[in-house]
């Protein structure tokens, strides 16, 4: 065997162990969700199956309430965001004005500061707009993504000026020439960004934790660490079916559009 034929299966093998290693507690939730609870640490291969775990989480806590929560609030953010995002990368890639690149180096450096050293101000903010413990306040400070600006700047740059310039001898505003020229040229970028998006906030947690104070307004992952808390009793199957209950839509979501996905970043040009 050769030195790289050597190198090749050492990196298949350890792309393969990672792999298992990264899977296996969502192995242990689907084992632990549909089998009774005594076999929730014993694994045995003649344990029955069941679907009462399902049962029991869904009845115990409001998970219909947190995942309309959760919907409303994921696409509330998702499509404000393609709206700012879109007209923000198309001022920075199509026209020249005083002060471009300076604005476009300050909202990159939005990349360098977490979201969470952001928690109090945010908070403060939300409140002096009496909006806290609502829907819109969850979303509201990500509604401005400067990855998404970054994104869809990129992108557009690499549009043939020949296309606008056509449409704009043709009669054709800012506006028409970015909905039918812009916009339909990065179909793909939409959907790899929409995608981040989603799965992001889905998962979002601390802020929704610490705006929200009711099951009105409460996202899953909030639902899910007050349901599985240990005041409430350690069931280990019934906390994995809800965990299930909560991930499924994006493990759905990804085996259904992994393919786009890849292709979707690898189209996007980022340079």
């Amino acid at each position: 065997m050769t030195s790289s034929g050597f190198w090749s299966k050492l990196e298949t093998v350890a792309a393969w162990m990672l792999g298992i290693l990264w899977a296996m507690p969502l192995l242990y939730a689907i084992w632990a969700a549909f089998h009774p609870p005594a076999y929730a640490v014993n694994f045995d291969l003649t344990a029955p199956v069941t679907l009462a775990n399902f049962w029991e989480a869904w009845h115990t806590a409001p998970f219909a309430r947190y995942f309309i929560n959760t919907i409303l609030y994921t696409t509330m953010t998702t499509a404000l965001q393609f709206v700012l995002c879109t007209l923000a990368a198309y001022s920075f890639a199509c026209y020249d004005w005083k002060g471009k690149d300076l604005v476009f180096s300050l909202i990159l450096v939005q990349l360098m500061v977490m979201p969470d050293q952001l928690l109090v101000v945010n908070y403060q903010t939300m409140s002096a707009l009496q909006l806290v413990d609502t829907i819109p306040a969850i979303s509201l400070p990500y509604i401005a993504s400067a990855f998404g600006v970054f994104l869809l700047r990129q992108n557009f740059k690499q549009v043939p000026l020949a296309l606008a310039e056509a449409a704009r001898i043709e009669g054709a505003g800012p506006l028409r020439i970015l909905l039918k020229i812009y916009v339909p040229l990065s179909k793909s970028v939409y959907l790899a960004y929409g995608l981040v998006s989603i799965s992001w906030h889905w998962n979002n947690f601390l802020w929704p934790l610490v705006i929200t104070n009711s099951a009105t307004t409460r996202p899953l992952t909030v639902g899910l660490a007050i349901f599985g808390s240990p005041e409430n009793g350690v069931n280990f199957a019934v906390v994995s079916a809800g965990t299930l209950m909560s991930v499924a839509p994006l493990l759905i979501a990804f085996l259904l559009f992994q393919r786009q996905f890849v292709q979707s970043f690898m189209r996007a040009g980022i340079k």
